[in-house]
């Protein structure tokens, strides 16, 4: 009996290009999920045509976001093992800024405030531009990063990456070690329960109330709420730590330095997935 054998499936080649959303991320736009939104949007075309979502593009194509060409990372061709090629990114580039009092953490301000984005160097190579990694509020000074590559940007602010902050606070009046308690404890804000992971006293030779807290979260102004909650106002606020990277003691206020690749090899690693 002959019987009919049906022939082995031939194996598919691999998609050219990278998605669009990865490749304007890696870009420093945005991060997927909200570059994702823009193509929804028809705000992104590739070769003059609206794009859609799950479009990819290789290095021949041109990408436009609302009209203007993107210079992505690069434009250097890599062969991507099935005959295709790929855009291959420049290597992320992370800056360490000292934010002053009286900046806000936006581009553009209604008001015309001055913003942090006024004083930065421009990104190294041209590759895309510097996307901010969380904020500081406008009476808050410090340590803020940011990086030319927005799906380090996106890791490093989601809640699940457990990143700690450290801020030096000075308080009015002179907190007990109850109160100290208290804050380490937790206590009930209007977004939920917060807490301290330390709360460190620290010499201040003007004689203030002056601490060092840790903490994990992000949240719109915590450290201030939470020490409001607990009966003493902030004074003066500085965030002087993220996660593995200082401010480092000799940057002025309104400089700026890239990172080493140390320090932003050390980001990626706390901002994998977990």
């Amino acid at each position: 009996m002959v019987m009919n054998r049906v022939p082995p499936a031939l194996p598919q080649p691999a998609p050219a290009g990278e998605r669009l959303q990865k490749l304007l991320a890696t870009a420093g736009f945005g991060s997927r999920r909200q570059i994702e939104t823009w193509i929804e949007a028809g705000r992104v075309t590739v070769n003059g045509e609206i794009a859609r979502l799950g479009d990819r593009a290789t290095p021949a194509d041109e990408v436009a976001l609302d009209g203007k060409v993107v210079r992505g990372p690069s434009t250097e061709v890599a062969p991507d093992g099935a005959g295709g090629a790929t855009m291959t990114p420049q290597p992320a580039a992370v800056l360490i800024y000292h934010k002053p009092v009286g900046e806000m953490t936006t581009r553009h301000d209604p008001q015309g405030r001055p913003t942090v984005f006024e004083k930065l160097p421009p990104v190294p190579g041209g590759a895309g531009r510097w996307v901010v990694v969380g904020r500081l509020d406008f009476m808050t000074s410090g340590l803020l990063l940011f990086t030319n590559d927005g799906e380090l940007a996106h890791r490093l602010m989601h809640p699940s990456s457990e990143i700690q902050r450290e801020y030096r606070v000075e308080v009015d009046g002179l907190p007990t070690r109850e109160t100290m308690d208290k804050l380490e404890d937790g206590l009930r804000l209007e977004d939920g329960w917060a807490r301290f992971d330390r709360v460190m006293p620290e010499p201040d030779a003007r004689g203030g109330a002056t601490f060092r807290v840790l903490l994990k979260e992000g949240r719109n102004r915590e450290v201030r709420r939470l020490w409001s909650a607990a009966g003493h106002e902030v004074q003066r606020l500085q965030r002087v730590r993220f996660g593995a990277v200082e401010l480092p003691r000799d940057l002025a206020p309104g400089a700026a330095v890239l990172a080493s690749a140390a320090q932003v090899e050390a980001l990626r690693r706390i901002a994998r997935p977990r």
